[in-house]
């Protein structure tokens, strides 16, 4: 995707001085770290991304900053309460927010706003100076308002900032979490790719802070507005009216190339430029246009811009007729990009005129399609991924209790083996209620919860929903060894060399885990009183209770 990620920071560094980046003395990084993470980017995984985002920025901050993490939606699926300060503020605390990050799981909801304030809390904002910096890639979901949560956090803190860098959201999903950062004096940075988020997360964590700009000598009155643009998707078009563009608006070089960046203002612009040569660049959606301007003195000038666009509409469906998959990945490759570009879900996006080519992927499904976009024309498009959806669950036992607990691994291979015997994996998750949009076919779901695993056969079909259900024939053995340092659970039943299988080990007094039915020998390593040794029958669906002393 195009990121105009350095376009939005210059011309922040324009705009009244005061948002200039900076780096945060006491800052909390808030990641999002939502289900919808695992959207991908060029073929990665967001969440991949803001990891290595993170491990590189992280080696750039200054010392003696005091930096924490804090993470929503990585412990729970559904739950607006998922909010966990993982790293405290402190200096030095690089390599432990970057440990954290990679062990993190993304599961649950996107509680953005109650994650800020409660990170502005941590900070003790109404008594020190706070910055919280937010990285989401969606927007709130818990029944919360970030423009209003600005609002107090500016009014009661003492001087506390919001950065917010949305990362694969639109310009639309954008404007509706920028204000949480402008009603603090912070910024909104739209981040499309790994190097925007590197960018982003550079300009709001790791900069330092820039000398202060000298205050500016006072200028003569000017007259109120000699520059007066218009746009229009096609020659002949009716000039846009508030469509969401922007203009950038550059010092002319010698040679007529764009120089220095003098600012951006948005939709129906109206302006005063001192004389002198200028390049103006009109961007909307992914189309842009630039033409030279000469200003001289007591003139006016209403220039009309032509993008040579049209609008494309896409709509992502898994099967004809289907709902609109909110979550389907939609690239698109157009004239002028210098890679695809991703969006979400149904995508309505000014794009030049000429050949784009459409990929959507719902799940495991994919479709392409190749469009003719003429200038001023509106395309809307249903594009079929062609895949049914299934939700995978285990029980512990033929009718007893699902099995509904994060650590829960579920992977999906198709079912024809390969000539060496094993399986292609098509997917995997984590939990229970694992949704999976599959094209048509055979398939088998493999469910592993700690030491127990079933395999179930399934077919999908376009268009169609069913469940998957694995019973693992399994019962959780919960062991208390008082004062042990060590636990190891073997087979009751030795091979015929004299050993017995291994089935899980901890460091600790206590030890529980989903074995699969059968007989067990519990070994605990109680120091100086030795080892000592216990036995145990775990039947399917039930729990057994161990003590070793």
């Amino acid at each position: 995707m195009k990121s105009f990620l350095r376009t939005i920071l210059a011309s922040a560094l324009v705009l009244g001085g005061a948002m200039s980046a900076q780096a945060a003395d006491r800052a909390i990084i808030v990641l999002d770290a939502s289900g919808s993470m695992w959207g991908q980017i060029d073929g990665k995984p967001k969440l991949e991304i803001a990891r290595q985002a993170l491990r590189s920025v992280l080696t750039t901050i200054p010392a003696d900053t005091e930096l924490g993490l804090m993470a929503y939606g990585h412990r729970e699926k559904g739950s607006c309460s998922d909010i966990e300060l993982v790293v405290p503020p402190a200096s030095g605390s690089a390599s432990a927010i970057t440990a954290a990050a990679d062990s993190m799981k993304f599961l649950g909801k996107t509680p953005l706003s109650a994650a800020v304030k409660q990170a502005a809390e941590d900070l003790k904002y109404t008594e020190d100076k706070a910055t919280v910096i937010l990285i989401t890639d969606g927007l709130e979901t818990c029944s919360a308002d970030p423009c209003a949560l600005g609002k107090e956090l500016e009014q009661s803190g003492v001087d506390f900032t919001a950065h917010v860098v949305g990362f694969g959201l639109t310009a639309e999903e954008g404007r509706q979490v920028a204000c949480l950062a402008e009603n603090t004096g912070g910024k909104y940075i739209q981040a499309s790719d790994a190097k925007g988020l590197e960018d982003a997360l550079a300009q709001t964590v790791a900069e330092p802070a820039p000398a202060p700009a000298p205050a500016p000598a006072p200028e003569p009155a000017k007259p109120e507005f000699n520059f007066v643009p218009e746009l229009a998707l096609a020659e002949g078009a009716a000039a846009l009216k508030d469509a969401g563009n922007a203009w950038e608006i550059y010092k002319a070089n010698a040679d007529g190339t764009k120089g220095e960046r003098l600012t951006t203002e948005y939709n129906n612009y109206k302006g005063s430029l001192e004389p002198g040569d200028y390049v103006i660049r009109a961007t909307l959606g992914e189309a842009a246009v630039e033409q030279p301007l000469k200003v001289e003195a007591g003139q006016a000038y209403k220039p009309l811009f032509v993008l040579n666009a049209g609008t494309l509409i896409v709509r992502p469906r898994p099967s004809d007729g289907g709902d609109i998959n909110t979550g389907a990945a939609v690239v698109l490759d157009f004239p002028g990009a210098s890679h695809p570009a991703t969006y979400y879900g149904e995508t309505k996006i000014v794009l030049p005129a000429g050949e784009t080519k459409v990929k959507v992927t719902i799940g495991q499904g994919e479709a392409n399609e190749t469009i003719q976009l003429a200038a001023g024309q509106t395309v809307e498009k249903d594009i079929i991924a062609g895949v049914g959806r299934v939700v995978v669950n285990a029980l512990y036992a033929q009718g007893g209790d699902k099995v509904d607990a994060g650590g829960l691994d579920v992977r999906v291979y198709k079912a024809k083996k390969k000539i060496d015997g094993t399986r292609e994996q098509v997917t995997y998750g984590y939990g229970p209620d694992n949704k999976f949009d599959l094209p048509a076919g055979d398939y088998v779901a493999v469910a592993r919860m700690d030491q127990a695993e079933a395999e179930q056969p399934f077919n999908v079909r376009v268009g169609e929903a069913g469940d998957v259900t694995a019973v693992l024939g399994a019962g959780v053995l919960a062991i208390d060894a008082p004062g042990a340092k060590e636990i190891r659970v073997y087979a009751a039943r030795k091979d015929i060399q004299g050993n017995r299988k291994e089935f899980g080990y901890a460091y600790d007094q206590k030890h529980q885990a989903t074995l699969p039915e059968g007989d067990y020998v519990v070994e605990a390593d109680l120091g100086d009183a030795g080892k000592k040794e216990g036995s145990a029958s775990v039947k399917a669906g039930e729990r057994t209770e161990l003590t070793v002393q």
